[in-house]
Order: C-alpha cells, then structure tokens, then sequence
C-alpha cells in the first residue's frame, strides 16, 4: 500500500482498516462510491456537471485527499504531471484535484486487489507460518479457558431499604399544618 505515491504507514493503515476485505467491492466504481471520490452527475438540460461527493468513508477520502496534495506538490510526482494535464484541458484546480483523487482511488482498489491474491488463509500474509522462526504451528491457537482467580473480597448481603429511617416514607402534612410550622 505504501507503493502508491503519498500513502505512508499512516495512510496506509487508514485505507487498509477502513478498506477491510476488498473482495467487497465489484468494481473499482464501487470502492470510489464507498470512499466518496466518485463524482456525482448534477446535469441540467445539455449541461453535464460533476459535483463533489459529500458521501463515503470520509477518514479514507482524507487519507486520498492527503496523498493526492502531496503528489501535487512534489513535481516529479505522477500526480503532478496528471494534474498539470487536466489543468491545461481547462478544468478549475479543485476540478483537476477530485479527478486526481479519483485516479489516486483506482490505484489504491488495484494495490488492495493484488495484495488481497497475496494472502493466507487466516486474512492476513503469513499466518500459516512464523515470519521469526519458520516453524508451522501444530497446535490450535484456542485451547480451553483458564479458570481466573477466585474473588478475593466477599460481598456483603445487601439490607432492605425499608428498615433504615431515611428511607421511611415522610408524614404528609396539610397546607394549614405546614403553614404554621413556617410561620414561627
């Protein structure tokens, strides 16, 4: 994941976790659907407009937003030369930014994809085997619970409410008793 220009271990995580099991996915429109980096149609008449997309992971859109404003500020990035192009087409910046993102969601669905191939079967690359010692596991992970230690403070039975005095409903007193017992 880290492969893609301005994903580093932070975003890489953010797109991993949030991504879960791309297999989820049908198509690359899917997962941009789902991070919100697909466009929305807003057409009128014979006039066609894409407008942002406030929907989707909006953690993951960060986290493509981000990568997306680093490869533009670094020129020798892919990115760069992509939004150069679509700015020179005559596209406005933020209109050549969400079309980079788009691009940026694409290669981030393609590096999940191949890396989904990858695994084993626990989910994740490697769980058949120690990466350390090279040694297979021959146990099953899950053995049976140990019991936990015994409870070292003994709870004391709880009394009845109704025999304490502060709990002993109040005398209800008439307005004129009330009234002359504030009086003096």
């Amino acid at each position: 994941m880290t492969e893609v220009f301005g994903f580093g271990p932070v975003g890489a995580a953010i797109a991993v976790g949030h991504a879960r099991d791309v297999r989820r996915f049908a198509s690359r429109d899917h997962f941009a659907a789902y991070n919100g980096t697909g466009p929305i149609e807003m057409s009128s008449g014979g006039r066609v407009v894409h407008r942002l997309s406030r929907r989707g992971n909006r953690q993951l859109n960060h986290a493509i937003h981000i990568a997306a404003i680093t490869q533009i500020r670094h020129p020798h990035s892919p990115g760069r030369s992509y939004d150069d192009r679509k700015v020179a087409e005559g596209k406005t910046k933020k209109e050549s930014i969400r079309a980079l993102k788009r691009r940026i969601s694409g290669a981030l669905y393609r590096r999940l994809v191949a890396d989904a191939a990858k695994r084993g079967p626990g989910g994740q690359a490697g769980t058949t085997q120690s990466r350390v010692t090279g040694i297979t596991p021959r146990q099953p992970a899950l053995r049976k619970a140990t019991p936990g230690p015994a409870p070292s403070v003994r709870l004391r039975a709880r009394r009845d409410p109704r025999q304490h005095r502060e709990h002993q409903p109040a005398r209800l007193l008439d307005n004129k008793e009330g009234f002359d017992r504030h009086s003096h």
